[in-house]
């Protein structure tokens, strides 16, 4: 018993010799709100992607010159860069949502805003100007774009799109892998613990598959060095928050998903490191990027030094790769306001507009 103690606590070691956490970006350190706008995020965002399409743009077309909207001329042909702006027939409008609780009818919310009459609008510092042709598709871009676009002014003063240019994917950094073995992140997300439809059999299955304890000695199990809980964790029932004094039965309702959440990470964290994110559904701040979840939430696994409550969005470096990503409400945010296949495409969108949510703070809420 002892030696396989011993056996496990190196065995930890060596998994987490090779971690580094990367979440000092979304870290809020005693930042207080002085009543700033959300201007001065897209002022920000305009300012860092225009530079870096400018130096794309003199290898993209260096024949074409460059002009700000002020500056078109009808029937010239230039290259405007801004940040897109989506008009949607279908955009949800709070003095709307508030005349619709008033109302007798039913509220019927729809998962996809687009609509036929949906155009797009490119801004800048100096002005707007509304977008026409084929080439830019209204179902494939969201407001908080910024591009690059080739064409011309129309006697009608809309800008005709010749062609497009997107930031396109960041330089890589190359993977310092020093060692051959294959190793294995585990990404998990959806565990809704106090789910009424939730399996606690499932999930326990999976931490045994993980921690080792279903005979898979020498397969992946064995491999994996990692496992990140990526969100929505646990469901708390809503109708306990309604701002009122919660008796101690309901009390009790509202900790134990915590409890039986706590419970299932003591035993990964036991064997190997965990990180785990808040989502839109735990109880962590609800604009990104959301905060870690309070370590005193979990009493079982704090206990261990393998387990880390991490930011959302989440960085890290494992064995010389570095790895990036969110509980998903960038995903989901894009898919009520644009059209996809799959997340996939959502998610190679993201990496072609080098913005990881480009629809904050427009739809999804951010601390500015």
């Amino acid at each position: 018993m002892a030696a396989m103690e011993i056996d496990t606590e190196k065995n930890l070691q060596r998994k987490q010799s090779t971690y580094q956490s990367l979440d000092e970006t979304f870290e809020i350190q005693n930042e207080t709100y002085r009543g700033q706008q959300y201007s001065q995020i897209y002022f920000a965002r305009l300012h860092t992607m225009r530079t870096l399409l400018y130096s794309l743009v003199t290898h993209w077309k260096p024949h074409v010159p460059v002009c700000t909207v002020l500056e078109l001329e009808e029937g010239k042909e230039c290259i405007i860069v801004g940040t897109l702006y989506k008009h949607m027939k279908l955009k949800p409008c709070i003095l709307d949502e508030y005349s619709k609780e008033r109302s007798a009818l039913p509220l019927v919310k729809p998962h996809n805003f687009m609509h036929p009459d949906d155009h797009l609008v490119l801004e800048d510092e100096s002005g707007r100007v509304k977008l026409g042709g084929t080439v830019l598709s209204p179902s494939v871009y969201v407001t908080g774009v910024v591009v690059a676009l080739h064409g011309k002014e129309t006697g009608a003063g809309d800008f005709m799109v010749l062609d497009v240019l997107e930031a396109g994917l960041a330089p890589q950094i190359e993977p310092q892998l020093k060692s051959r073995e294959d190793k294995y992140v585990v990404f998990i997300s959806g565990v809704n613990a106090g789910s009424s439809l939730s399996n606690p059999l499932q999930f326990q299955l999976l931490v045994d598959h993980i921690t080792g304890h279903l005979g898979d000695e020498k397969g992946i199990a064995a491999e994996i060095v990692h496992v990140v809980i990526a969100g929505n964790s646990v469901e708390i029932p809503l109708g306990l928050l309604n701002g009122q004094n919660l008796a101690s039965k309901d009390q009790s309702r509202l900790s134990e998903p915590v409890q039986e959440l706590d419970i299932l990470l003591t035993q990964i964290a036991a064997g190997v490191p965990v990180d785990i994110m808040p989502g839109s559904n735990d109880p962590a701040n609800f604009c990104l990027p959301q905060q870690p979840l309070n370590r005193w939430l979990f009493p079982g696994s704090r206990a261990y030094n393998t387990f880390r409550s991490c930011t959302n969005p989440h960085c890290f470096e494992l064995a010389g790769v570095r790895i990036l990503g969110t509980s998903g409400q960038n995903i989901d945010d894009l898919k009520k306001y644009s059209e996809g296949k799959d997340e996939l495409e959502f998610m190679e969108r993201t990496l072609k507009w080098r913005h990881l949510a480009p629809t904050t703070p427009n739809t999804l809420g951010i601390l500015s």
